[in-house]
């Protein structure tokens, strides 16, 4: 558990992330529920995006009680006006159950492994073109 030191300038920070956002920056808060992201502080950041951390996302598949964490996670982010971003999405499997669970976007291996700039560029518009 974190020690109040560490979160001893939240409001500095809060104002800090509303100044961004006055200017048009969108905010996600990456690897939710893992590490330091305390619900008694996250609430209070002005975040546009939720990222579900693949460690949860990767599991869905070993039983139902973590689909139901991952389900939870994507209801509580909708419920605070948020956009849902799955990472780690591997498998069609994991596909189908996250769109059941209406999350909005994803990334992983299942879409493409990490490419440099121009390759990523290349996909895009085979991908756009093939529509």
């Amino acid at each position: 558990m974190p020690s109040k030191s560490n979160f001893g300038h939240v409001d500095e920070a809060i104002a800090l992330l509303e100044r961004l956002k006055a200017l048009g920056i969108k905010l996600s808060m990456d690897d939710f529920g893992t590490g330091y992201s305390s619900l008694s502080y996250w609430h209070r950041f002005p975040i546009d995006t939720l990222k579900v951390d693949q460690s949860f996302v990767r599991r869905m598949d070993d039983s139902q009680q973590n689909t139901e964490i991952v389900k939870t996670i994507i209801m509580l982010g909708h419920n605070l006006n948020m956009d849902i971003v799955a990472e780690g999405i591997e498998t069609e499997g994991n596909v189908q159950t996250l769109k059941n669970l209406n999350c909005e976007y994803g990334q992983g291996y299942f879409f493409s492994k990490p490419l440099p700039v121009t390759a990523l560029e290349d996909l895009l518009n085979r991908t756009l073109y093939q529509s």
